[in-house]
């Protein structure tokens, strides 16, 4: 199980050549599946964004799978690489698995897709989601989600979009915290290829 988890995505030189080198095959011949959830402008610009960077990266089979729909209907089809964008992450997670879009990327994983994940991505990988409500950065459960279970790909704990001023706020989430939270800037990503052992890059 290989897991590229960022902050901001392929935001720089660094880690775009190392999600080219974990791939399966060479980058144009790899299919994505992006799962975003665009219901504003922003939200749409920064789907955009990411696609550009996959782009860059030598990746142009990208397939786009919006939350906002009902269900997710590409379940025959096979993929590489399992991109999850972000947002906020208790609306994601709700949307993924009212669509059916997180059982089918429990079996794709399974089945040896890549798992990357832009924040909201990053941290639904984990065991729960507790940690994207934490402190005054966090986001608001503003749809009531009472099951923050997440992929359970990992034990760890994603804590995307670090800076130095919040380190008192999450040292107290690791106190209170049975599993390891792992903080990463915007310009760094965790790697997991299989196990409990990981990589920040």
């Amino acid at each position: 199980m290989k897991l590229f988890l960022t902050s901001s995505g392929l935001v720089n030189k660094k880690l775009s050549d190392f999600f080219v080198s974990i791939l399966p095959k060479e980058p144009k011949g790899c299919a994505v599946l992006m799962a975003a959830y665009d219901q504003t402008a922003e939200d749409i610009e920064h789907t955009i964004a990411a696609q550009g960077e996959l782009r860059t990266a030598g990746i142009s089979k990208i397939t786009i799978f919006n939350l906002a729909d009902k269900v997710f209907s590409g379940t025959e089809n096979k993929f590489d690489v399992i991109y999850v964008s972000g947002g906020n992450t208790f609306a994601i997670l709700d949307r993924m698995k009212k669509t059916g879009f997180f059982d089918f990327v429990k079996k794709a994983v399974k089945e040896e897709a890549i798992y990357a994940g832009i924040s909201a991505g990053s941290i639904i990988a984990g065991q729960s989601i507790e940690i994207a409500g934490w402190g005054s950065e966090g986001d608001e459960n503003e749809i009531g989600l009472a099951d923050l279970s997440g992929l359970g790909f990992t034990d760890i704990a994603i804590y995307p979009h670090f800076w130095e001023e919040e380190k008192d706020e999450v040292d107290q989430f690791k106190k209170k915290a049975d599993y390891p939270v792992v903080e990463i800037t915007d310009d760094q990503a965790v790697y997991i290829n299989g196990g409990a052992n990981y990589q920040i890059i």
